[in-house]
């Protein structure tokens, strides 16, 4: 008696992989678009010469040797918060206070501008922006 041979592959199975994957991913698709950061674009809008509201920057400088420097002080880490604080307070006193900017060298870490940020953010501060320099 000769025995048949089976020629044809059976494709059941990879088409049932295939629809579970596609279901997953379309199920993780919307979940991956709510991550990133709120950015706030400034407005370029020319003052007049009366207006006398003029906010108050604190600005932070990230050095190459990811040192902090604030009005031209260097500012350690453990004192970063106690000092973006106090520097917030004086500006407020005087004025609107208008936010943080941040001037990062191009040679300094992303993960000490990232610690930067967030200590902002920890302090209250919710504009913040970042310039190269």
């Amino acid at each position: 008696m000769k025995r048949q041979t089976f020629n044809e592959i059976n494709i059941t199975p990879l088409t049932d992989i295939f629809l579970v994957l596609l279901i997953i991913m379309m199920v993780i698709a919307p979940m991956l678009d709510q991550q990133g950061l709120n950015l706030a674009i400034p407005d370029y809008v020319e003052k007049s010469d009366n207006d006398n509201t003029e906010n108050k920057i604190l600005t932070v400088v990230v050095s190459e040797d990811n040192k902090y420097y604030i009005d031209d002080a260097e500012v350690s880490e453990n004192m970063l918060a106690s000092t973006i604080k106090e520097k917030t307070r004086e500006l407020s006193t005087e004025g609107n206070f208008g936010g943080l900017m941040i001037e990062a060298n191009g040679n300094s870490d992303h993960g000490v501008v990232v610690k930067l940020m967030d200590t902002a953010r920890n302090t209250g501060i919710n504009s913040i922006s970042i310039t190269e320099i």
